[in-house]
């Protein structure tokens, strides 16, 4: 299964470049995880029938609030996806969402805007960056994970050629 992850749009309402990622990064995913800071729950409708499964994040204002959670865990396959935003400084974040989870075998966040791909105590720690957002001049970034029989797998996609 592919599924498509994106975090930390920060837009108010879908833009041209928003559906020229999704067309172009997303297009053959099944489905969408969106790790928080959605800012404006209209933001969804440029990925059209694909389901998206989403977080509040702490830039979101209520209308969000109040349909999103605050984290979820998804049972795909055989593996256990928690999706939570993130909070406070990037020292650390890794540790302070790990204690929000048990039982996962990946752990996709956001927050930071900065991409994470890496294995830490047999935990896929997975953070797509940002995708819109031009804050402290990163790299725009989405990810990818691959959830087959007997693994699960993320790549990290620069957008910036968009």
């Amino acid at each position: 299964m592919k599924i498509g992850v994106i975090s930390d749009t920060h837009l108010r309402r879908p833009d041209d470049r928003l559906r020229a990622i999704i067309r172009k990064h997303f297009h053959d995913a099944e489905l969408i995880l969106h790790a928080g800071d959605l800012v404006d729950l209209s933001v969804l409708d440029a990925f059209g029938d694909v389901e998206v499964i989403g977080v509040r994040g702490n830039m979101d204002p209520r209308p969000v609030e109040e349909e999103m959670p605050a984290k979820r865990v998804l049972e795909i396959g055989r593996f256990r996806i928690g999706l939570i935003h993130g909070w406070g400084s990037p020292h650390d974040l890794e540790d302070r969402i790990r204690g929000e989870f048990t039982g996962v075998d990946c752990i996709v966040y956001g927050h930071s805007h900065y991409p994470v791909n890496r294995v830490r105590d047999g935990i896929l720690f997975f953070n797509p960056g940002t995708a819109c957002d031009r804050r402290w001049s990163v790299s725009n970034t989405v990810g990818i994970l691959e959830v087959g029989p007997d693994a699960i797998t993320g790549r990290i996609v620069p957008v910036d050629e968009e």
